[in-house]
């Protein structure tokens, strides 16, 4: 698997795009139809108003960045620090520092919204102040590509933590005093038994992850959320938004409510960054144990 991504990535990035539109986009979209009927259906629900040549272009606008994603990520194999900081331009940064040498550590959550896998590069923007990201990411069953994930992270950003490990990893960072920034994906679906939290998210009852409002609360870690925007191919502007700053006072999935609503503003502003192929709304309130989940949160 390393051997092929560093084959892959060796031609450029102007390559892999121009393999992305005339090879994967046709296979994955007209031939192998990877989960159009899921994204249909997403589409429908999340946007019950358009007109069925409106989901069309939606959809193939959706699976054109979805094949941008593996040509960049592919890509990440021998980008510079330098074409980093070129493509993935932030912003709020400076309040992001402040905060992490106030509270010795911070979580930052964001979605699958464009190349996500390109803001690990948030390390080369704060480690000259003693802070590192920590990219919070799901164990991958087959070795050999956990092990090229993680290389690619580390190599565009900073360390790996595994997230059955994240409780461990934070509290061993915390005795060392070793500043740090948990980057944690939280749009992923729960599973049944863990669906506490559930809002209203893109017209229909969604329920999120609330790992990161939980931890977040018991160590007063401040919360921040990536804004993502793309406004050219290949290119990412992330907004540094403060969710929450005296976590230990915040109420109850008062973080990861907040993380749902302006992740549904940040979709709704450019929906073919997200991630779309995802089964998101695969169960309802109605299809887990009451005994697990809170009401649904408005």
């Amino acid at each position: 698997m390393d051997f092929l991504f560093r084959i892959l990535s060796k031609p450029g990035l102007n390559f892999l795009y121009f393999v992305a539109d005339y090879l994967l986009f046709p296979l994955i979209y007209h031939i192998i139809r990877y989960r159009r009927k899921i994204v249909i259906k997403n589409l429908r629900n999340a946007f019950p108003n358009l007109n069925a040549n409106e989901y069309r272009q939606l959809e193939k606008k959706i699976y054109h960045q979805f094949c941008n994603v593996f040509a960049e990520i592919i890509y990440s194999y021998r980008i510079t620090i330098s074409e980093l900081k070129e493509r993935v331009h932030f912003t709020g940064v400076e309040k992001l520092v402040e905060l992490n040498l106030k509270y010795k550590s911070s979580i930052i959550m964001l979605g699958h919204m464009g190349c996500w896998e390109w803001m690990c590069s948030i390390h080369h923007h704060v480690k000259d102040q003693g802070i590192t990201e920590c990219s919070v990411y799901r164990k991958q069953k087959n070795e050999s590509v956990n092990r090229l994930m993680e290389k690619l992270r580390e190599k565009v950003g900073g360390i790996c933590a595994d997230k059955n490990k994240i409780l461990r990893t934070i509290i061993s960072r915390r005795k060392e005093n070793l500043i740090t920034i948990y980057g944690m994906v939280a749009d992923q679906k729960p599973s049944p038994n863990n669906m506490h939290f559930w809002t209203t998210f893109l017209n229909q009852p969604t329920a999120f992850l609330d790992g990161s409002d939980i931890l977040a609360r018991k160590f007063d870690y401040p919360v921040f959320y990536f804004y993502i925007t793309s406004p050219k191919r290949g290119y990412y502007n992330v907004d540094t938004i403060l969710l929450s700053e005296n976590s230990k006072d915040a109420a109850e999935y008062e973080i990861v409510s907040k993380y749902s609503k302006i992740l549904e503003k940040n979709i709704l502003e450019q929906p073919q960054l997200w991630l779309w192929t995802h089964n998101r709304w695969k169960w309802t309130p109605n299809d887990v144990p009451e005994n697990t989940r809170t009401n649904l949160k408005d």
